[in-house]
């Protein structure tokens, strides 16, 4: 009857946010979302800023600059300091959470038709973000050391055509949605080496490299272009606040080569004119009063302890049932299924029994694999993660007990 866009003719959904209408169920356990635990918030140290954001002229509830207000950028280039990576004011745009910076960036550089590489599985919505600009897409398999950039070479040097060669490739090199993994050192040194070589952008999303409770860091890719000379040119860096303060803010931002950053700040101009000053404001005094600083050890410690409860539980109580591969931070398990029962038919059952994951195949730009699971231990408390696995494993048992 209406004359829909091709990309919204018959459009996916999220296989995340199709699950959210079981959460009005109080006895549900969700391992679904990637939800931070609101008991981590730091309640009083976001009041306190925002008193101090309403200061003496109430700026923050007027109309603020597209790219950002100048006190909230200021602090994130000292907070991307601190994390390795030099930028100024230019580079840099504040965004409405990170998904934004994303469509952005697809915004200005990819026409109808081009193609965009992606590791697959990947966090679904950018999938459906290039999509809707009309991508090509291409997956590139992970593993537990992210992406497999030898496989990314094989088919980087097999593309005859300009018309096959990437735009960009996406990738969430650090405790990655929905997998868990990070991108070692080497294979980070590798990627950008290949990105200055063939010349397409790296679009590092990092919202979880802060959530690291286990292990030795690594720097950011955009941290690591000082290490490969001709890589800043091909990395456009995108971090948010939602997974280490707090979601309601929705303040993110993405750092670009110049060209970039100002046709994303033109784009902004007619997607929403300007993030909100007022939690911009907010989120520019919490950074100020050295407020995340002292905070993310509790942040770490808390998802650390989950972290481990969960595969501990999984490891007991699903024995070979299942396989995973135990994170070093972030939010998320991935995990396979050992048979030929598929995820849709156990999450099946596990609603029944008031616990819900997301099933893998949502994740995958290319052939899902229908027996994988994504588990989100952030949200739950321990107590709970304990009982949703019971739960788990007993919806497990009685579809074992049916054949």
């Amino acid at each position: 009857m209406y004359p829909f866009s091709r990309a919204f003719v018959n459009p996916a959904s999220s296989p995340i946010r199709d699950l959210f209408k079981y959460l009005d169920d109080p006895e549900m356990i969700s391992f679904a979302g990637g939800y931070p635990d609101p008991t981590l918030f730091d309640v009083d140290g976001l009041e306190a800023a925002s008193r101090r954001a309403y200061g003496d002229s109430l700026s923050c509830l007027q109309y603020g600059s597209t790219d950002g207000i100048a006190k909230l950028k200021m602090e994130i280039i000292h907070l991307m300091a601190s994390r390795g990576v030099a930028t100024c004011a230019e580079n840099l745009v504040v965004t409405t959470g990170s998904q934004q910076a994303f469509d952005l960036l697809l915004r200005v550089m990819v026409n109808d038709g081009d193609v965009v590489f992606v590791e697959t599985p990947t966090y679904p919505m950018n999938i459906l973000a290039a999509r809707a600009q009309g991508a090509r897409i291409v997956p590139v398999n992970t593993d537990s050391d992210g992406l497999n950039v030898v496989e990314l070479e094989r088919l980087l040097d097999a593309i005859r055509s300009d018309a096959d060669r990437p735009k960009l490739l996406y990738t969430v090199p650090s405790f990655g949605n929905p997998t868990g993994a990070t991108l070692s050192l080497q294979r980070r040194l590798h990627l950008l080496k290949l990105a200055v070589k063939h010349r397409f952008l790296i679009a590092e999303d990092d919202p979880y490299g802060d959530l690291r409770f286990g292990g030795d860091g690594i720097p950011s890719l955009q941290a690591l272009t000082r290490e490969v000379d001709g890589s800043s040119d091909w990395v456009v860096h995108m971090a948010s606040l939602s997974k280490i303060v707090a979601p309601g803010l929705r303040v993110a931002w993405s750092i670009s080569p110049l060209p970039i950053a100002h046709r994303c700040y033109v784009a902004k101009q007619s997607a929403d004119v300007g993030s909100s000053p007022w939690t911009q404001g907010i989120a520019a005094e919490y950074l100020a009063a050295g407020s995340l600083e002292r905070h993310l050890k509790s942040i770490r410690n808390g998802y650390g302890e989950k972290c481990r409860v969960l595969c501990h539980s999984l490891r007991e109580l699903m024995g070979d049932a299942l396989t995973f591969h135990e994170p070093e931070g972030g939010m998320f398990i991935w995990a396979k299924l050992n048979g030929d029962l598929t995820a849709a038919e156990l999450l099946k059952e596990c609603i029944e029994r008031k616990v819900m994951f997301v099933p893998g195949a949502g994740f995958h730009a290319g052939d899902p694999d229908p027996t994988t699971l994504r588990l989100s231990f952030a949200a739950p408390s321990v107590a709970n993660i304990k009982k949703g696995v019971k739960r788990l494993h007993d919806a497990l048992e009685t579809i074992r007990a049916r054949v």
